[in-house]
């Protein structure tokens, strides 16, 4: 019965894009989230263990024959990986100074506890020192001199994170199309909006942060990204196509267990009829 392997691998695939999914629908209302979609691949064991372990006579085969082939001929559904659609979400005004929206491919600069991160999610506020950070209380930071890469392909930093938080203290803050940022009739900083060249090799982190691990994947220059204060950047989570997409998903995955519900009786009769006769 080692056929059973084939739906049982198809029934862990799809449980995973179900999940998948499923995060994808819960997200739809979080501004600036991006939703994530699953690979599959087929496996095949022939590719891993070689040809040369394939041993099958070249002339008329007979049944033992197949034997030989020590399980190379196996093939069953693998989980490849998942990846972030980075899609422009739609900008939503909601009238409050405090919530700013990204047009364009660039992502504001957050120092966290973990290091610097990057995000999409403009839900501003100012925290108790006058400092303007997320609603996870992770400083903004403001531009900086461009980062150095080494030739060993490290990056080094010739501003310091934090050297480049942005304080506003009471005054009314204003941050222009530029980026610029104004405390009252002063310009205070320029906010950090940084474009990568693969977006693709940005790592999510939760709590709508990424992460770069690729010092030359930071654009240098060129920056085409606007800031717009008052707007939010929704999802680019379409909750209609997504919820379709779950319930196939689920009738996909009731399909495979009637599957290996019916190998599971055949292996019982296999087990308790065929020893009577």
């Amino acid at each position: 019965m080692r056929e059973i392997w084939v739906p049982i691998s198809g029934a862990i695939a799809q449980q995973r894009n179900v999940e998948q999914i499923a995060n994808n629908v819960a997200n739809a209302n979080t501004p600036g989230f991006k939703k994530d979609k699953i690979v599959f691949k087929e496996y095949l064991a022939a590719l891993e263990k070689g040809a040369e372990d394939v041993d099958l006579p070249q002339r008329d085969w007979k049944p033992e024959d197949f034997y030989r082939s020590n399980g190379s001929e196996d093939s069953f559904v693998k989980v490849d990986g998942t990846y972030t659609m980075h899609e422009q979400g739609q900008l939503t005004p909601t009238g409050n100074s405090f919530d700013f929206a990204l047009n364009g491919q660039g992502f504001f600069e957050v120092l966290t506890p973990q290091g610097v991160r990057y995000s999409r999610k403009g839900n501003f506020t100012i925290n108790a020192e006058g400092k303007l950070v997320t609603d996870q209380g992770h400083p903004i930071l403001s531009k900086g001199a461009p980062p150095v890469i080494n030739p060993d392909g490290s990056m080094q930093l010739t501003s310091p994170p934090e050297s480049r938080q942005i304080t506003v203290g009471n005054n009314k803050l204003a941050i222009s199309l530029d980026g610029e940022v104004f405390a009252g009739n002063n310009k205070v900083a320029d906010l950090a909006v940084v474009e990568f060249n693969d977006l693709h090799q940005l790592k999510k982190e939760g709590n709508s942060l990424f992460v770069n691990t690729d010092a030359k994947n930071y654009k240098i220059g060129n920056n085409k990204t606007s800031v717009h204060q008052g707007f939010v950047e929704q999802s680019n989570v379409n909750a209609v196509s997504e919820m379709s997409q779950l319930i196939n998903a689920n009738r996909n995955f009731e399909s495979i267990q009637r599957v290996i519900k019916t190998y599971d009786q055949i292996s019982s009769k296999a087990v308790n009829e065929i020893p009577k006769f």
